[in-house]
């Protein structure tokens, strides 16, 4: 039966996050943030009554759900879980062997991104 290790609800779209989720990279920031941040992330409701928090840590081998979609980690950075569990933000490399891991990244392997949709569910995942 999987877990889910952090969830969310996708409140906005920045202008420019298409050509980065084209481009395999996937910026998640909670709210609030920063305009210029926003232009470039998918921005999704930190908190609140519903939120699930990030317990245990996301590992290589979990998954992130993006609406329909779901990508299988492969690694992750080193504080990539205290960033998603303090400020809601991580960056999600999608079929980038050879991008360098920086440390508030995981790296994941699917299908190709698609823009999320306003009310679109984000989860990490234990299968």
């Amino acid at each position: 039966m999987a877990t889910v290790l952090w969830e969310s609800e996708v409140t906005g779209v920045g202008a420019d996050a298409g050509d980065l989720l084209e481009g395999g990279v996937l910026i998640l920031f909670g709210e609030p943030v920063p305009d210029a941040l926003a232009e470039v992330s998918v921005v999704h409701r930190l908190g609140g009554d519903d939120a699930v928090g990030a317990s245990p840590e996301i590992a290589p081998g979990d998954e992130v759900h993006l609406a329909a979609d779901v990508f299988t980690i492969d690694e992750v950075g080193e504080i990539a879980n205290r960033n998603l569990a303090d400020l809601g933000h991580i960056v999600v490399y999608v079929n980038s062997p050879d991008q360098a891991l920086l440390p508030g990244a995981v790296k994941a392997t699917g299908s190709d991104l698609a823009a999320p949709s306003v009310g679109d569910t984000i989860s990490f995942v234990r299968p």
